[in-house]
């Protein structure tokens, strides 16, 4: 296919065209299996290992600029091996049963199908969607991601300061306190809701924002239930008994 036929397609599909995007995946099948070959036999199975390809080929197109002067499918190869790298990486840190890991991968895969759209799909959508519940989704979506570090920080939509979870519980000179951080036993004390946002904004390191579009709040409401739960887990780690 002719350089300048393959721009018009990628442009077409970054503007929504969803028959130019299966188009352009579809001719570059050969491609997307050439460059798997070499992860066979590490424990994913080929047509995984294919849809992830599929998933950094996506993302190609997605974030592609003709004006980087270089082809299409040379900018696309780093970004389909890097989509297999990491789910490889990542998918040795926790480990979740194949029917999780692949509920994951269509839910990442209809997320940038629909990336183009000015409303992301929501939890109720993508629950709808795929036919499980709200809860399947989350999960899904949570045990295939690396835990950040109770330590790794934040960035703030209003803000360039960041702040890592533990400072927001405790001040830096409570350490003592950090000892009788349980997080797992925490997050158990709260709503459905307040978990989404904790687990959203702390272990993938969510702006409000994102968590926002993700769970169709306003980050108003993202902002407050964000306090409201700071809060009670400081309130519990410094009380002799549970107050969340």
């Amino acid at each position: 296919m002719q350089q300048d036929v393959v721009i018009e397609l990628v442009l077409r599909a970054k503007n929504g065209d969803e028959q130019a995007k299966n188009t352009l995946v579809q001719q570059n099948q050969p491609l997307i299996k050439s460059l798997l070959k070499r992860y066979l036999g590490k424990g994913v199975e080929y047509d995984d290992l294919f849809q992830l390809g599929c998933l950094g080929f996506v993302k190609a197109i997605n974030k592609f600029d003709p004006q980087y002067q270089v082809k299409f499918t040379t900018y696309a190869t780093p970004l389909i091996i890097g989509e297999i790298k990491r789910y490889l990486r990542d998918d040795g840190a926790i480990k979740v049963s194949r029917s999780v890991k692949t509920l994951y991968v269509k839910i990442k895969k209809y997320l940038l199908l629909k990336s183009g759209e000015i409303d992301p799909p929501t939890v109720e959508e993508l629950a709808t969607e795929f036919g499980v519940s709200k809860e399947e989704i989350i999960f899904a979506m949570e045990a295939s991601h690396m835990p950040l570090p109770l330590f790794a920080t934040t960035t703030n939509d209003d803000s360039e300061e960041t702040a890592c979870l533990a400072d927001k519980i405790v001040a830096s000179d409570d350490s003592a306190f950090l000892d009788k951080i349980l997080v797992k036993n925490m997050l158990a004390r709260l709503s459905l809701r307040e978990r989404q946002v904790i687990l959203l904004r702390y272990f993938r390191n969510a702006t409000q924002s994102e968590v926002a579009r993700t769970l169709h709040l306003s980050q108003v409401q993202v902002s407050r239930i964000e306090r409201k739960v700071l809060s009670g887990m400081k309130a519990y780690l410094t009380a002799d008994e549970s107050v969340i």
